[in-house]
This record gives C-alpha cells, sequence and structure tokens, in this order.
C-alpha cells in the first residue's frame, strides 16, 4: 500500500477542528525563514547559472564533488530511477519507505523487500534507506560501498541524513546513486526540492529525464541560501536532538517502547498503535501508523510552542492506560 503520512485532511475530516499538530511526517516544524526572493524567480524561467549554484551550494553544504541534479524532491528521483535501466530483479532493505518499491514494481520490476543487508547482494538494482524510516536502522557507509560492488545499482535514500553527515556516502558515492532531500530537515517540504548524487552517467540520465526545468526558480533561491547557512543547520541539529531526547522520555512515560528513529521522528512499540493514534487524534495531535504492523507508531517532533499539548496528550495516555491502552 502506498500510504503516507501528511495526510492531515484526513485527521480534519474524522475527529474535527482545525488546530492541528500533525507529527504524521518526518519533517522539522521549525523551517528555515523565507528570504525574501527577487521577483526573477516568479517572472523567468530558472537559468543554467541559477541551477549551477544550487548544486554547488549542495556540494558544499553536503560534503560531496560527486555530479548532482536537482529535482521535485527525492520523491522525484524515486520515480525516475526505475527507469534509469531495463527493469530486472530489485532488492529493498525493508520496512522502509513504501515509494522505493512501488514505484519499482510500478515500471515492471521484480521487487523483493528483505530485511537483511547481506541479502541484498546479487539484485541489479538494490535500495538501502540510511538512516532508515521509520526504525531508524543505520548502516557504515564502507559497509555501504562494499555493496555498491555486489549488485547492479546501488540506490542509497539518504533523505533523513543531514543531521548525520557521518553516515553519508557523499564523500566518495562510489558507484552508488545517493537520494537527498530538501523539505524534511530544513522544514520546507512544500519548496518540493531533493537531489541526486553520483556516477557522472547516471546523473547525466536523470537530468535528462527530468526536463529542463525540474525545479521551480523560488525552489533554487531558497535551497541555495538554505544551504549555504551553515550555522541554521548546527543550532537545527542540537535543537533536534535535544527534542528526540524529550520525545522518548513522553514516550516512556505513556509506556511506549522505543524502535528507533532518526533526529526528525522517532517510532515506538505501543499495545496497540490504533488505539494510540486515535488518543492522540483527540488531542488534535496527528501521527503515523503502519498497516503492516498493529503495534508500532511514529511521531516527528513538535516546535516549541507544541511540547505543552504533546506532554498533556501522552500523560493523559498512561493515566488512562487500564482502560483504554495506548
Amino acid at each position: 500500500m502506498r500510504d503516507h503520512g501528511g495526510n492531515i485532511d484526513w485527521a480534519r475530516a474524522n475527529w474535527g477542528g482545525d488546530d492541528w499538530i500533525d507529527l504524521s511526517t518526518g519533517i522539522n516544524r521549525v523551517p528555515y525563514p523565507l528570504p525574501d526572493l527577487p521577483p526573477e524567480v516568479w517572472t523567468q524561467l530558472p537559468t543554467a547559472e541559477a541551477k549551477a549554484r544550487l548544486i554547488g551550494a549542495a556540494q558544499v553544504a553536503l560534503g560531496t564533488t560527486a555530479s548532482g541534479v536537482a529535482l521535485a524532491g527525492a520523491q522525484a528521483a524515486i520515480q525516475m530511477v526505475p527507469r534509469l535501466t531495463a527493469p530486472g530483479r530489485a532488492r529493498v532493505l525493508a520496512p522502509t519507505y513504501n515509494e522505493h518499491a512501488a514505484s519499482l514494481r510500478a515500471a515492471g520490476w521484480q521487487v523483493e523487500e528483505v530485511a537483511d543487508l547481506a541479502a541484498l547482494a546479487g539484485a541489479d538494482l538494490a535500495v538501502v534507506v540510511n538512516p532508515n524510516n521509520p526504525d531508524g536502522r543505520c548502516h557504515d557507509p564502507q559497509v555501504l560501498r562494499a555493496l555498491a560492488g555486489q549488485v547492479g545499482l546501488l540506490v542509497v535514500d539518504e533523505s533523513f541524513g543531514d543531521p548525520r553527515p557521518d553516515l553519508s556516502l557523499l564523500p566518495d558515492p562510489g558507484r552508488a546513486l545517493v537520494l537527498r532531500s530538501f523539505g524534511k530537515f530544513w522544514g520546507l517540504a512544500g519548496v518540493r526540492l531533493g537531489f541526486a548524487f553520483g556516477p557522472g552517467a547516471l546523473v547525466e540520465r536523470l537530468t535528462e529525464m527530468a526536463g529542463p526545468w525540474p525545479v521551480s526558480g523560488a525552489a533554487i533561491e531558497i535551497g541555495t541560501r538554505a544551504l549555504a547557512d551553515a550555522d541554521w543547520a548546527r543550532v537545527t541539529i542540537a535543537r533536534l536532538r535535544a527534542d528526540a531526547a524529550r520525545m522518548d522520555d513522553l514516550g516512556a512515560v505513556a509506556g511506549w517502547r522505543l524502535i528507533g528513529g532518526t533526529e526528525l521522528f522517532r517510532s515506538y512499540h505501543t499495545a496497540d498503535a490504533v488505539a494510540a493514534q486515535d488518543h492522540l487524534a483527540r488531542h488534535r495531535i496527528w501521527s503515523r501508523v503502519f498497516p503492516w504492523s498493529p503495534t508500532w507508531i511514529r511521531l516527528g517532533l513538535p516546535a516549541p510552542d507544541e511540547w505543552d499539548r504533546v506532554d498533556a496528550a501522552l500523560q493523559q495516555c498512561a493515566d488512562d492506560g487500564r482502560h483504554n491502552p495506548c
């Protein structure tokens, strides 16, 4: 199933109210402050020079000299990757973001979802999300570089990797194709910006597939400025790490067991994930549950002015646990 978080309209329709806290995604709820934009980003087509500046800013921020292309979010890359080569045998390290397997199947690939990294070897195309969504599993870059030599094409999705540069393949992607999201860490999902970095031939092919203007002039300008703001990134990483620990403390109060997560979301084992989601929804806090697990729930991290509501909801979850277990 291609289920996703972010379906806040469905939550409103079922529970009512307008003042929702949407924690169903891993999007930073303290976004990068939008700069004033020059009028030409709205009135002119993006120029080659502007696109090159964006890629240059991304290379500096992400610590890479690899070839790259800017796309309409990592999702755009996920949908194009299956068409880079003729369909064959694909393996996806699971459980993970479901769009990888779904996009591969839609393009005619035979897809096997496997639980062990070693089981990816021998595939014509293999996908690893690092750090993983939703359980936060992490993989050593050296291990992934070795794996790249054992598959036809290794795709490493680092959409949640901004706070963990130590995990990134980008300093030396080798044969792998590395995907990055802009909207999650920078909190600007509506900008629809992401990147693919890797071998020049693959990036050239993606560039051709994407067409001449894959991202807007506004996205290029916002992305270029945000990626150059290393101070904002450093302060944000520190805050997210503290907030992740705070969320884990609240989850423990509610009686939830930590499964894992990243600096942008936390996943927990509960007695009943649907009951826990319903409890939070009655407080107009939207969370993510998964059709393949009756016990897993995932929450993003609240903005500073949202913590009191989340704290109260989870405390009540603990207090009411005997009668309506979360």
